[in-house]
């Protein structure tokens, strides 16, 4: 068991390493000064070669990966003394972290946050945006997932259940329009029918955050403006887990095990939540955990229809800025969260199915 999580934390080791080289190297040969874009474009070209050189661009590309990767390791080297060396242990950039040992007269490792570089535009530290956003970027795919699984699971054990009935044809029709229409497409019809036309009847708003300030600058939690946005978002997840359950429960129904039971005499109903409804989830389980993490970067459209101000919010608006280190860093986020999710399910299959860590 041991082999097999090691040998899963190393693909996922090598799967985030991929992220993080095609992610330097898209970002690194865009159009585009960084330094102009901090400075304006009447700043004098020392002030842009001061800035070029505090973010590592005056160096050839190898070193600037070096630098990055540094950065964002959790473990890193760094020279203590040397103010001029380009892993020299800059107070700006760690404000805490602990010192492991020394490997040389200058050089330590220490073990630190991630630093994924500051904002252009802002100027603050792009980890300070993420935690800030992030927060109402994963309730709103927490809930859009839950959302989206029970009623699923539901209507999909419903149509197995219901098999060629009305109910079971508009269930594979409704599923097919959630899979084919876009999130964006859906959002500003979600958007501009229940939360602007019949907003007197619903009493909901097509825009919103999860909590919202008042006059007295006091916080107050908004949860019905997340109804609309989990919607939204949870409508492709509902539409795939009802299509998986039906069929899945459909295969289960159909095995040997399912007819001895039910000529024992056990009623339909309990042959469907003891024995069949078990077996059938596993794949949906997939499905569902791989689809959190999905969600995850797919609330960009979401957020920006109903103003929810999360971390999918904050890219696009750095998109538009040419903000490079805040869609850099929330990019690898996204993809950690990924991998980090992927390797769990894995860990959990291999621990409730021996045959999975044969494989």
């Amino acid at each position: 068991m041991g082999k097999f999580i090691l040998k899963r934390l190393f693909y996922g080791f090598l799967v985030l390493l991929g992220v993080i080289t095609v992610v330097f190297l898209l970002f690194n040969v865009l159009p585009g000064d960084p330094a102009r874009m901090m400075l304006g474009q009447r700043a004098d070209q020392a002030s842009i070669d001061a800035i070029n050189k505090d973010l590592g661009r005056d160096k050839p590309m190898t070193i600037q990966f070096i630098m990055y990767l540094n950065d964002i390791s959790p473990i890193s080297v760094h020279d203590e003394k040397n103010k001029d060396h380009y892993l020299y242990l800059s107070p700006d950039k760690y404000s805490s972290y602990l010192k492991l040992f020394s490997v040389s007269s200058k050089k330590i490792l220490i073990l630190k946050y991630p630093y994924l570089r500051r904002s252009y535009i802002t100027k603050r530290k792009v980890s300070d945006i993420i935690i800030e956003t992030l927060p109402e970027t994963t309730v709103l795919a927490f809930s859009s997932i839950i959302f989206g699984s029970i009623f699923g699971i539901f209507l999909g054990i419903w149509s197995a259940i219901k098999r060629n009935t009305w109910f079971d044809k508009g269930s594979l029709i409704f599923a097919i329009f959630g899979m084919a229409l876009p999130s964006f497409f859906i959002g500003l019809i979600i958007a501009w029918l229940f939360g602007f036309i019949l907003r007197e009847y619903t009493g909901l708003s097509h825009t919103g955050t999860l909590f919202s300030t008042d006059d007295f600058g006091d916080e107050h939690l908004n949860l019905k403006n997340l109804i609309l946005p989990t919607i939204t978002l949870g409508l492709r997840p509902l539409a795939i887990i009802i299509q998986l359950t039906r069929s899945s429960l459909l295969d289960v129904l159909s095995q040997d095990y399912i007819r001895t039971a039910t000529a024992k005499g056990l009623g339909f109903y309990k042959v469907i939540m003891k024995h069949a409804l078990k077996n059938a989830l596993n794949p949906v389980v997939t499905a569902i955990s791989g689809w959190f993490a999905g969600l995850m970067a797919g609330a960009v459209f979401v957020e920006m229809i109903f103003n929810w101000k999360g971390i999918g919010y904050e890219v696009v608006d750095a998109l538009s800025k040419n903000d490079l280190p805040v869609v850099m860093g929330a990019t690898l986020i996204f993809a950690t969260i990924f991998v980090v999710i992927n390797i769990f399910v894995d860990i959990v299959y291999g621990i409730l199915d021996p045959r999975v860590r044969v494989q």
